[in-house]
Order: C-alpha cells, then structure tokens, then sequence
C-alpha cells in the first residue's frame, strides 16, 4: 500500500485544530494540514482514557499492550514528553488497580493519571498506588496542568471541588498556558456529562487556560467550545462501547505559542506501516 504523507495523515487522523496565541480556534481536515517540524515543538503529549481494565467480556489485556506499544511508538518517532491516562483506568473492581499500574508502567515515557467513576475506589488507597490526590497540579517546561476529580469512590458523579480549583486557578494565572484534565465534562452536550455551572464560570475567567481534556464519553473524540475555551475528548483506550476505533489525542505546544491537537487512530496507521509506506 503506497500512500504519501498527506494520505498517511488522512488516514490516521481525522482533523486537526490549531489554537492560536490569542485563542482562537481553526480546524483543518487531515487532507489539508501538514505537521510542523519535530524542531518547532516545546512540548508534545498524549492524552488517552477508559481503558476499563478488568471490564468482563472485553479483551482488556490485548487491547492495553496495542495502545502502550503505539504509544511507545510515539515516543521514539515524533516525541511524546509525558502521557496523562484521563480516567476509567479499571472498571469497578479494585483488585485491578495493581494490575493496570503494572501495564501502565510499561510506558517509555512519564505518564500521569485522574480518577474515574468506574475507579471506585478510596481516595487514600488510589493515592497510595499513584502518589497523587485526586486534586493535584504538575508542570512541564513552562505549562501547568491541573487533574480534577469528577466523581466519588462509588462511581457517582460529582462537580470538581471548586475552592480548590479556584486557588489553583489564582496560583497559576500568570502562567504563560494552562491546561485542565477531569474525567466527565461539565456539560450536558454529551450522554453522560454534569453541569457544573460555577465550574465553567471560573473556566471562562481564566485567560490562559487553553484546553479542558475529557474522557468518559467514549463515542466522543472531537471538540467543542463554551465561550471561547474548548473541550476536547478522546475517543477510549478499550471497553464495550463507543467510537468504532480505539484512539488517543496528541498535543503539540509549539515555540510560537500556537496549540495544535489531533485524533490519531493508531490501528489504521499500524496497518499501513506494515503495508511499508
């Protein structure tokens, strides 16, 4: 199978956005758009999601080895700088937790984590294995991140702890970007988000947040806007429903200040390498 690279792309992922310095958003579609430079990169990651492992009746196991070697993948071509793995890590039962932290260590990069609500669990325990509250911020180069929690230890779904995300919010407004990773939008644009209305209001003020990446709608692997700040979603890692690809998105920061994101489906790309481009 010989394709070209613009087919390549075309066949990979289904567009790209393009966030620019003053936020503003362009699509492109894969046919149309031409990746920058590795050189032009200050910061690449990947965001992936609902992987339910555990989930009965599901190749669970199979399908976390495709999406860490693709991911690995990543890494050693374009570069991937950290991985945040954006909820539903297992599927109800904790007995899987030390399991999924065992593949997920398999990574070749740093890779981060937020809570699910099927990652019932205490939040003591989930800290005892990730090392990190369900609330927590880390940065990377000159962005900040902040991982809210969007549910309780029985799976019910719950607004993020709002003082807390105020302060951080406050902390960090002079950072140059910032970004937001929670599991369940804030919306009910989708099947299975929870308003949170004093949760976007804060969102709106804050003039450097770029991006709010979400998971748990895993037939949703595109974006939407509320007032100039854009929602993105990812597809999921396994599971018993959603898109009828598994997927994850990338990130690329670029030294001009320019965001670009795209939805790589990894399984088409995986097909054509071995078909030798």
């Amino acid at each position: 199978m010989n394709v070209n690279r613009r087919k390549f792309l075309q066949l990979t992922f289904k567009a790209a956005v393009v966030i620019g310095a003053g936020n503003t958003l362009q699509s492109f579609a894969a046919s149309d758009f031409i990746l920058p430079s590795k050189d032009k990169i200050r910061l690449r990651f990947a965001v992936a999601s609902d992987g339910h492992y555990g989930q009965p009746d599901t190749k669970y196991d199979i399908l976390h080895d495709e999406m860490i070697a693709w991911l690995n993948a990543e890494k050693k071509d374009r570069g991937i700088d950290f991985t945040m793995i954006n909820g539903d890590l297992f599927h109800n039962d904790v007995t899987f937790l030390p399991k999924i932290k065992m593949k997920l260590d398999g990574l070749q990069m740093p890779y981060y984590v937020s809570h699910g609500n099927h990652d019932m669990i205490h939040e003591d325990a989930w800290e005892q294995t990730w090392n990190t509250r369900w609330h927590y911020t880390f940065e990377q180069k000159d962005a900040t991140f902040l991982v809210l929690n969007s549910a309780d230890d029985k799976g019910t779904y719950i607004c993020p702890d709002l003082a807390w995300t105020k302060e951080q919010l406050d902390k960090h407004q002079n950072k140059k970007q910032l970004f937001v990773f929670m599991h369940i939008t804030p919306f009910n644009w989708t099947k299975a988000g929870l308003p949170c209305p004093e949760l976007v209001d804060i969102f709106n003020k804050q003039s450097n947040l770029k991006a709010i990446f979400h998971g748990h709608d895993h037939d949703e692997d595109n974006v939407k806007e509320n007032e100039g700040k854009y929602y993105f979603f990812d597809s999921h890692i396994a599971g018993n429903w959603g898109t009828e690809y598994r997927g994850y998105r990338i990130v690329e920061i670029l030294k001009s200040g320019e965001i670009i994101t795209y939805q790589m489906n990894p399984a088409v790309q995986q097909k054509v390498n071995t078909n030798n481009i």
